[in-house]
């Protein structure tokens, strides 16, 4: 599991992550359980890339921005739906 230092993030973003009924809580869990997935921080948003390219980059208040279609990026599509 990968270790990922929060303490820069915005804590708009830090809720919808790590609260138990988070908005991106499934992703979340999808990228620390994932190997081929990395994230960072930067700026306060959280950046996420598979393979060392970014596909997704979540910000706290901003809507999430798609970089590249990634089977990640569909956990968001899904979530989404659920709240319908």
């Amino acid at each position: 599991m990968m270790e990922i230092d929060t303490s820069n993030m915005c804590s708009h973003l830090r809720r919808k992550l790590e609260d138990e009924d988070g908005e991106y809580r499934g992703l979340w869990l999808a990228v620390q359980g994932d190997a081929e997935l990395t994230a960072v921080v930067r700026s306060r948003q959280l950046h996420v890339y598979r393979n060392g390219k970014k596909v997704l980059v979540l910000a706290g208040k901003a809507a999430p921005k798609v970089v590249r279609e990634d089977p990640v990026c569909r956990l968001l599509k899904k979530e989404k739906n659920q709240e319908s």
